[in-house]
């Protein structure tokens, strides 16, 4: 068995060597080239074991990965340090601009696509033989909607696009996390209390108190709203304040190694901090919790609280930590088909899901944005370019993994594996030439 160091010496090694042979040979964006070449060793690993069964390579590897929780990995380490790093980066001015929009398709336009996706998906189930029940199809639906900021932020990193539509397709992919794994919890709440499981609602302290018979209360509307407003609206108010008084200290001193570190503290401490706090039952949002100190940081504190020498090593250090979070993340994608036991049979019902997942995708960002558009103009091209540049990624992948183990993980784990796939490559490769067409050149 590797150490955690052995481990992370690996995942650094196989980073560092993909990006290179990316870079020197196939010059695709960064994270999608290693994506797609950490999927390429994953296959070929398999192969390699097909053919060479005494080799025991794959096996290596296998027992590697084995060891890395991806749910534990990315929701309670790595993402909080990821969206700090791209909340930085974005005009809280912009954000405030395009608040309507970005809060309309954060909100309705995820629940809205949790039931177009989870409807359509139960019956491409039915099609497949799969019995799956309906909110278990919600579930997959949940899970699948929220677009991920991770891969979102790195790929707009390499396209070009109007500063008001760039914000709200970021803005939107830094707030929707939190309100997907809101209704995500919700929805596996129900789907395991129907089959009177509650050791996973426990987990993510949703179901009610403990009956006299040891039951949970069910679960109700003003649950679900308890749930939202103490998780969204208590994690905006921890950012808040911890940023706030982070800014404070920096104000007072002009010392970019202490300021570094104290941005640091921020976000570790937060985020730690928003899963310890518990009120009525429910943990604060962490990344909501980040996502707002990240902008505080970024916008307030480099306008009133940084020198300019401060300014280029703090965001030049965050750069960083993004780029190596990202690699080895991206590169854990690919590599997990070694060990998240997909389903082959269930592949084609998980080709299907893509263009379900893309028309959920439309009507979640033209709704809200037809509506809002009878007060305000958006720029040319913003729906389609909203909807596809909506990506998916490694978010979806954790919180599938995260499922309890029944006979529908399975599938809703490949069908997941599947659109994340797509959308990273196809999506992510293609975004800047529907950028292109869907908006006024005069305007890029």
């Amino acid at each position: 068995m590797l150490s955690l160091f052995e481990i992370a010496a690996l995942l650094l090694v196989l980073s560092a060597i993909l990006s290179w042979l990316n870079r020197a040979y196939f010059k695709l964006p960064h994270t999608i080239g290693l994506l797609v070449m950490a999927l390429f060793t994953s296959f070929g690993l398999l192969g390699l074991e097909l053919l060479f069964p005494s080799i025991g390579l794959t096996d290596t590897l296998q027992s590697a990965l084995g060891q890395i929780d991806f749910n534990e990995t990315l929701m309670k380490g790595m993402l909080g340090f990821l969206l700090f790093a791209g909340a930085l980066h974005v005009d809280l001015n912009k954000i405030r601009d395009a608040k309507w929009a970005i809060g309309s398709m954060a909100t309705f336009g995820v629940i809205l696509s949790t039931f177009i996706v989870g409807t359509g998906f139960y019956y491409i189930a039915k099609i497949f033989g799969a019995d799956l029940p309906f909110i278990w199809a919600l579930v997959f639906g949940s899970l699948i909607s929220p677009t991920d900021p991770v891969a979102v932020l790195s790929i707009l990193k390499s396209v070009k696009m109007p500063k008001s539509l760039e914000a709200k397709i970021a803005g939107e992919s830094l707030f929707n996390d939190g309100v997907g794994v809101v209704v995500f919890t919700i929805m596996v709440a129900i789907a395991v209390g129907n089959s009177g499981d509650h050791a996973w609602t426990q987990t993510f302290m949703l179901a009610g108190p403990v009956g006299a018979a040891g039951g949970h209360a069910p679960i109700t509307v003003f649950s679900v709203a308890e749930l939202f407003i103490v998780d969204a609206l208590g994690g905006a108010v921890l950012g808040l304040a911890a940023g706030w008084l982070c800014y404070k200290m920096m104000a007072r001193i002009d010392e970019h190694a202490i300021e570094v570190l104290i941005t640091l503290a921020l976000v570790a401490g937060t985020y730690a901090l928003a899963q310890r706090i518990e009120i009525l039952g429910h943990h604060l949002s962490g990344p909501i919790a980040v996502v707002i100190a990240g902008l505080m940081i970024g916008n307030k504190g480099a306008a009133e609280a940084m020198s300019e020498h401060t300014k280029d090593y703090l965001f030049g250090f965050w750069e960083m930590i993004d780029e190596i979070l990202n690699s080895v993340l991206f590169l854990l994608i690919g590599l997990e088909l070694l060990v998240l036991g997909l389903v082959p049979q269930y592949a084609f019902a998980g080709l299907i899901a893509i263009p379900l997942v893309l028309l959920a995708r439309l009507c979640a960002v033209s709704a809200p944005m037809k509506i809002i558009g009878t007060f305000k103009n958006f720029t040319k091209g913003a729906i389609p370019v909203l909807t596809w540049g909506g990506v998916r990624g490694g978010i979806s992948v954790a919180l599938a993994l995260s499922l309890p183990d029944n006979e529908y993980k399975p599938l809703i784990l490949t069908a997941t594996y599947c659109v994340v796939v797509f959308s990273i490559i196809v999506q992510g490769l293609t975004v800047k030439k529907v950028v292109e067409k869907a908006v006024d050149p005069a305007i890029l």
